[in-house]
């Protein structure tokens, strides 16, 4: 019960955060809408990956953008790299939430 109450806020942050950046994905993108997008998920990963907590659906979402902008799809590119973002930034809150949390576990 206890690990179900630590693991809500992260899932309402998670949740929140794949909204926004959902509805933040316009129509008609750009090669630079796309490079910008790509720019900021490649840091967020990197950071996320500094942490040790990169995850492999975030690194998917990478590759899938830059297939997507070598086809020529911004629109997509730009889609699946703020979906690499919102992954990499939930994986860093997840290190950071759960940073601490092992000392608070009921030792059985």
């Amino acid at each position: 019960m206890k690990n179900s109450l630590m693991r809500l806020p992260a899932l309402v942050a998670l949740s929140m955060l794949m909204a926004a950046s959902a509805t933040s994905v316009r129509a008609a993108s750009s090669e630079d809408d796309y490079k910008a997008a790509y720019a900021a998920a490649e840091a967020a990963n990197s950071e996320a990956g500094k942490l040790r907590n990169q995850w492999t659906t975030a690194v998917d979402a990478l590759k899938a953008a830059k297939a997507a902008a070598a086809a020529g799809d911004f629109d997509k590119a730009v889609a699946e790299s703020k979906k690499s973002e919102t992954l990499s930034k939930a994986a860093i809150f997840q290190s950071n939430e759960q940073k601490d949390a092992w000392r608070k576990m009921e030792i059985r």
